[in-house]
Parts: C-alpha cells; structure tokens; sequence
C-alpha cells in the first residue's frame, strides 16, 4: 500500500478559487476584520435632505425669482440668473469695500444681461434658514430692480421692511 501524501491546507488563493456560495443565500460582501462591510448612503438621494446646502440655495433663488415675476406678470427671460460661491477678488470699478452679496452685470457683446447672487456671503451674513431666505430675497429683488431700472419697492412692497 503505497503511503499517502500529507495532507497540507490550501492556499489563501487556491480558497477563494474553491469557494462557492451557499445555495439560495446570495453572496456576502466583502467584509473587514471586524465583520464591518461597506458602508452605503444614509439616505436614498432622491430624498430632499440629501441635497447640498448648494442646491437649497439655487431653489431659494429660483423661488424669488419666480416671486418677483409674478408680481411683474411677465418672464424675466432676458435676464440670466447665476450663484457663484463667492465674488472675484479683485472689485469692480466704483465698489466700495463691503463684500457683495449679488452683482448685475448689463448685456455685453452678444452675453444676456445677468444677475449674480454670491452664495458664501449671504449664508455667513443670516443667521438662520429663514433669514436666509428673506436676504436672498431682498438681494434678488435689489439686483432686479438694478436690471430693470426702477425701485425695488415696485418689484416687492415688503422690501423696506425686511
């Protein structure tokens, strides 16, 4: 009887080769050493609070534009409306040195007249979710009304008050 080979444990490549899934249960992620797997949204994205503090602020604008074109009964459509983070370094001619909260730029060469609103200044400058709303507010109407040529007052009646 010829002897039989020791027997020696498989290799760590040679298990994962062999292994095969348990039937009718799926097979398992690949865990860490402390049983942990990877870790997945908190929240489905199409949920309202997965949004970034960037996006709510582009609908607080959108909002008071809408608000404004209302009042107007008419489209805004040869203005373009923007949000950039913050205002360029270097301040335009005439400006004073308070940091901006919105900008209007008058049409130039074939560009659309615009309006900009600086996202990080006004949210430093309220001091919660619904001041934050009202300054954006009271900045778009300002810029607006800029665009336009006439008072805010006209655009919104609150506007002194707030």
């Amino acid at each position: 009887m010829p002897d039989p080979q020791p027997s020696t444990p498989p290799t760590p490549t040679e298990r994962s080769s062999t292994r095969q899934p348990r039937a009718g249960r799926p097979h398992r992620t690949r865990r860490d050493r402390r049983g942990r797997g990877l870790r997945g949204p908190l929240l489905p994205a199409a949920l309202p609070a997965s949004r970034t503090r960037g996006e709510r602020f582009d609908d607080l604008v959108l909002d008071a534009v809408e608000e404004v074109e209302q009042v107007l009964d008419e489209p805004l459509s040869h203005l373009e409306f923007a949000v950039e983070d913050v205002p360029p370094s270097d301040p335009s001619p005439g400006a004073d040195e308070a940091v901006p909260l919105g900008r209007f730029s008058a049409a130039h060469r074939g560009q659309p007249a615009r309006v900009v609103v600086y996202r990080r200044p006004v949210e430093t400058r309220a001091s919660g979710a619904g001041d934050l709303e009202d300054l954006v507010h009271h900045v778009v109407v300002e810029q607006i009304a800029h665009a336009l040529g006439t008072e805010p007052e006209r655009l919104d009646p609150h506007y002194r008050e707030g």
